[in-house]
């Protein structure tokens, strides 16, 4: 049976998709810990399948403000992932490279801008690289986009952009003790319904 919105979703379908939430997450978080230098130890992400509004709701309000990276993926799966960075994590990379911790998130220079909008690229390689070994698929990530704004207006992008296409999003919320510092880190996958579709049909879950 044809996976045409995500309401169509039964709960092995579901188990599925939080499995290879789990798997991806576990990729980035290890591209995380190289790309900083340190030990990132990482508990079992909680995955859910939320509406957008949900998910703004869950990720702490509409007017928190966060960084947001949204990197566009292409291929056999279409659609966006979107890294949420609260204050501890930039600090965290920040500090890493270039050794400070006074930050204030709406006014970071281009070079902190930078160094997280490649974190955010190579977090994103390693997940999709992740579920493109587990299914034999051929995913592609494209530039990312960083913005600091209040988490409803980051939201508004890529509700914009996928909305007509898909009203659901699989939210991935990790917890990780770096230095024995727990830190948190949000990552939304946002994909098509056809490429939903497409991802399960290549897990076997579907026929």
């Amino acid at each position: 049976m044809a996976i045409e919105k995500f309401e169509d979703l039964g709960a092995m379908e579901i188990d599925v998709l939080t499995e290879v939430g789990n798997i991806g997450a576990g990729n980035a978080m290890t591209a995380l810990s190289s790309m900083i230098g340190q030990m990132v130890d990482i508990e079992v992400p909680a995955v859910n399948i939320l509406g957008f509004q949900e998910a703004i709701d869950y990720a702490g309000g509409p007017e928190k403000t966060v960084v947001g990276i949204i990197v566009p993926i292409k291929d056999d799966i279409e659609g966006e992932i979107l890294f949420l960075l609260e204050n501890d994590i930039v600090e965290l990379v920040v500090s890493t490279f270039f050794g400070t911790t006074d930050i204030d998130l709406l006014n970071l220079s281009p070079e902190m801008t930078s160094a997280l909008t490649e974190l955010g690229n190579i977090m994103a390689a390693s997940y999709v690289n992740a579920i493109a070994e587990l299914t034999g698929m051929k995913i592609e990530v494209e530039i990312p986009m960083l913005s600091v704004d209040m988490l409803g207006a980051i939201m508004s992008v890529p509700a914009a952009q996928m909305g007509e296409l898909s009203d659901k999003l699989l939210y991935i919320d990790n917890l990780m003790l770096i230095d024995k510092v727990s830190v948190k880190s949000k990552m939304m996958l946002l994909p098509t319904v056809e490429s939903l579709d497409k991802l399960l049909r290549s897990l076997g879950v579907i026929a």
